[in-house]
């Protein structure tokens, strides 16, 4: 008897061990009479053959491994809409492209244009939208006025179109949703990019770097793979987000374009068949903060790969539904602000003169077939780019230096701008908060983010409406390669300086803050 006792006293105290340590699945209810309301659709467009890409040396599509989908969704709640549009096209984030299509999209709904926000997956094998599509990094110094109307391509104008006859169905297919979550992991596909040597320098970890590093290296990752669940009041799903960090770059290569919607779509296509596999239901695909994390097999990998690491994300992400619970809050929150990133003085006189007779030889040797051209001025390139290209990678940053030491020359290099302005977009979703960031910013920032949030679940994403190109969070801020001196590709703006990018993970914390408090308050 006092055996059997035992016994059960054990099993009850594991049971409640076993409680405690899980996530709240038993202690949230789900919201009874949803004010949220949502609709989402999804659709593929195809490219053609021989379409223009963003590749430097004019290189076209090769071959089209298959449709690249994009997701529209359209949330209300209180009369209130907002409209989110995900996509595996990499192109409609480019400044002009994205304010066109925003402006559209806007005007089909009847929204403000900042009540409709563009998340692209960062898929590098897609291709242009329009022949004259300029990033936001490129136009810094261009008056607004003069930035030129996107001239749309034909797989462009298909987009849009598509994105419009998709938008006008969405108001009369509104119905109530409640907001249920989970969170995965993910650490087989992705790794660390950002290296460092002996000496401290920086360095960009190319697939030959991280084959000397160890047995198929990760380094320092965000695992988490969130998924977001949407469903009615019959229990069926209306659509999912997920979220995961990484460059998709495992089947890219910019002298041999393909177009793909590379691990991400392909995962999204996992979760979409397991969650209506007779109707699968529309997925979104957020990118988190890439800055300083790739997909494996960058320049060696191919569809196949691609496809093997998207079904990997796509099942840890069926894995993680097993705790999928509901929130607590009902609606949603929104709010666009502006964040001032600080940014340092320019380098000296004598750095810049040195640097550019340095980027000239390189550029001479590289267009001369040199194979010895793997490194200049803080920049590394991998042995699977042809001379040819490394050589337009070093064109691309000539321009920059060379403003700079004009700046010193005519005495105004202490007027230039100490500070770049954005803006930051921030969500309440039920429990969760999104952060949506016009950056490639460098995971530090996302994990300020995620740490600070009070909500239970915060996703931050980047490559949100449009690229100011690479974000350094303050620890990364002042190194030499590629992604931490990205400001060398801008025309033109000075290098970042610390806390940098902890700037806006500052900002997004407070608002999710003020979220949480006042969506908790609305629920009860």
């Amino acid at each position: 008897m006092h055996a059997s006792f035992s016994l059960f006293r054990n099993a009850v105290l594991i049971w409640l061990a076993v409680l405690a340590a899980s996530p709240q699945v038993w202690s949230v209810e789900t919201v009874k009479k949803p004010a949220l309301r949502a609709a989402a659709l999804e659709f593929g467009v195809t490219p053609t053959v021989g379409g223009a890409t963003v590749g430097k040396t004019g290189a076209v599509v090769l071959n089209v491994a298959g449709p690249l989908k994009s997701t529209i969704t359209l949330l209300e709640h209180h009369g209130k809409r907002l409209c989110l549009v995900t996509t595996h096209f990499n192109s409609p984030k480019a400044a002009n492209v994205s304010a066109m299509f925003r402006r559209a999209i806007a005007r089909e709904l009847g929204l403000p244009v900042e009540r409709v926000l563009i998340f692209v997956s960062h898929n590098h094998t897609d291709m242009k939208m329009a022949s004259n599509q300029t990033e936001a990094y490129d136009v810094l110094s261009t008056p607004p006025e003069k930035i030129p109307e996107p001239q749309l391509l034909p797989t462009g104008r298909e987009l849009l179109d598509q994105l419009l006859s998709h938008a006008k169905r969405l108001p009369a297919l509104l119905q109530p949703v409640t907001v249920w979550w989970a969170e995965g992991s993910e650490g087989r596909i992705t790794y660390n990019r950002k290296g460092r040597r002996a000496d401290g320098t920086a360095y960009l970890m190319r697939e030959e770097d991280r084959d000397l590093v160890g047995v198929d290296y990760n380094g320092d990752i965000d695992r988490q793979a969130p998924i977001v669940v949407l469903k009615n009041e019959q229990g069926k799903v209306v659509t999912a987000l997920v979220q995961f960090t990484g460059h998709p770059c495992t089947c890219y290569h910019p002298e041999k374009p393909i177009v793909f919607g590379d691990w991400p779509q392909v995962a999204c296509d996992v979760v979409a068949q397991h969650l209506d596999p007779a109707s699968p239901s529309p997925v979104s695909f957020l990118q988190g903060c890439a800055g300083d994390v790739n997909s494996k097999g960058m320049f060696r990998g191919d569809v196949a790969l691609s496809t093997k690491y998207g079904k990997m994300l796509g099942d840890s992400y069926v894995k993680a539904l097993e705790m999928l619970q509901p929130s607590a809050r009902d609606g949603f929150d929104y709010e666009v602000t502006k964040a001032q990133i600080p940014l340092a003085l320019l380098p000296s006189r004598e750095t810049l003169h040195s640097e550019i007779a340095e980027m000239e030889d390189f550029i001479r040797r590289a267009n001369a077939g040199d194979e010895n051209t793997l490194s200049c001025a803080g920049l590394n390139f991998p042995r699977e780019l042809s001379p040819v290209y490394r050589g337009k990678l070093i064109e691309g940053v000539l321009p920059w230096s060379r403003w700079a030491l004009e700046m010193h020359l005519q005495g105004k290099a202490d007027t230039i701008d100490r500070h770049l302005e954005v803006e930051l977009y921030v969500i309440r979703l039920g429990d969760v908060g999104i952060v949506g960031m016009p950056f490639e910013p460098f995971q530090g920032i996302g994990r300020q983010m995620r740490a600070g949030s009070k909500l239970p679940l915060t996703i931050p994403c980047g490559y949100t409406n449009v690229s100011y190109g690479y974000l350094t969070d303050g620890p990364n801020t002042g190194d030499g390669e590629y992604m931490s001196a990205h400001y060398r590709y801008s025309r033109f703006r000075a290098p970042y300086q610390r806390p940098a990018g902890d700037v806006l993970a500052t900002k997004g914390v407070e608002i999710l803050n003020r979220f949480a408090n006042d969506g908790a308050a609305q629920s009860k």
